[in-house]
């Protein structure tokens, strides 16, 4: 007779190296979620990264959704279907459809990428096979430039001195539009003309003050301004996408495809920021990604600040998967933590400011010893339901798909 399912929560709020400060919020710790699944032996890890200013949803939420889950019918449609069969399924239609789950986006990304993992665990499959592609491009590259940015926390000249070579700058905007004007002219000074440079407002100027800093921002040399507005202001950002010589990206206006709809017919922006916790997993991220190309506008494969590890990995994933994004964002864990708790450490190539593919199976990563601290909650198939500490030992069954502490 086969062993219960299990699965366990754990929630990471680990102290960053360095803060990271934007208009919408300062942040000092992390605070994701990352639920392991484990099946006949073989487990799966995933994560999502709430944020209250961008979904709406909350750690407390997500946990509090995840608890209504029916995980009993999750684990027992694992078993009865055909595992190649279910992961072209999940591929093809998201986990919503897939097993019938309900909820919001973070709920979602966080079962979806355990499930991806879990099933390319089983078969052996690594992110090329899990990941869902639309790419124009034919060539498959073995690295992937990345963007540099630029929050409150650090001076212009510093970031300048140490975090080139640069292929695409964001600058996060301070508040004040002379401290961005004069920082993007910096920029602008230093790196001349070729590389791309984004203003990202967080949804912080008002519609008042919006042209004229799109003004003053465009003279400098900026190219792009993320967010300007509050979020979902259609017929305003469409008239000052109109107005200025700046293409316009949206990111928290653009959670859900329905929301990408929407910026399409208003004419709204020139680019979306695909996330994929806040677009509710790599398979509705691609669907935006789709929807994007369609309607003739760019994407950039973004990331939540401080992700610890499965969310990292399937960003890289997505972005493997197309390869045309304007950029890639792959996050700054390696500056952001020390020590992490997965395994390997998800890597930067700083010297060229590149990533790589995740390497498989499945994501790639396993838990490591220090995820155990952070464990909240665990459950067992056929049990009473989720109950919290102490954590039942990590298995340390098969391969492929065993994740050792």
């Amino acid at each position: 007779m086969a062993e219960p399912a299990r699965a366990t929560l754990y929630r990471v709020e680990a102290p960053m190296a360095v803060g990271f400060d934007h208009p919408a919020k300062r942040r000092s710790t992390s605070d994701s979620l990352l639920l392991r699944l484990e099946a006949d032996g073989v487990a799966g890890l995933g994560e999502c990264a709430p944020r209250a200013y961008v979904t709406g949803e909350t750690a407390a939420s997500v946990t509090e959704e995840l608890r209504k889950v029916s995980l009993d019918a999750v684990f027992a449609r694992l078993r009865a279907a055909d595992p190649a069969e279910l992961l072209a399924e999940l591929r093809e239609k998201g986990v919503a459809d897939t097993f019938g789950v309900r909820g919001g986006n973070n709920l979602l990304c966080l079962l979806e990428i355990a499930l991806l993992d879990l099933l390319g665990r089983g078969l052996g499959l690594g992110e090329t096979e899990l990941t869902p592609g639309q790419s124009t491009s034919a060539v498959r590259p073995a690295a992937l430039p990345v963007s540099q940015v630029l929050d409150l926390s650090l001076d212009v000249e510093e970031f300048l001195d140490t975090r080139g070579p640069f292929h695409f700058v964001k600058v996060k905007a301070s508040g004040d539009i002379r401290r961005d004007v004069a920082t993007v002219t910096a920029i602008r000074t230093r790196l001349g003309g070729t590389v791309p440079v984004m203003v990202d407002a967080n949804m912080s100027w008002s519609v008042a003050d919006a042209p004229g800093h799109l003004a003053a921002l465009c003279d400098a040399g900026a190219d792009f301004v993320e967010e300007p507005l509050a979020k979902g202001s259609w017929a305003e950002l469409a008239a000052l996408r109109a107005g200025s010589g700046l293409r316009l990206m949206l990111d928290e206006s653009v959670c859900t495809l329905q929301d990408a709809g929407w910026a399409v017919r208003s004419g709204a922006c020139d680019a979306f920021n695909v996330r994929v916790a806040k677009n509710g997993g790599p398979v509705t991220a691609a669907k935006v990604i789709g929807l994007a190309r369609r309607a003739g506008l760019s994407f950039q494969i973004g990331v939540q600040v401080a992700e610890v590890g499965p969310l990292i990995n399937t960003g890289r994933a997505l972005a493997f998967a197309h390869p045309d994004a304007l950029t890639v964002e792959a996050g700054q864990s390696d500056r952001f933590f020390p020590e992490m708790v997965v395994s390997p450490r998800p890597a930067v190539d700083r010297t060229a400011n590149t990533v790589a593919p995740p390497p498989g199976p499945g994501f790639g990563l396993e838990l490591n010893g220090r995820a155990a601290t952070w464990s909240v909650a665990h459950y067992t198939e056929g049990g009473s339901g989720w109950r919290t500490r102490p954590e039942p030992a990590l298995s340390t069954a098969t391969s492929p798909g065993g994740i050792h502490p």
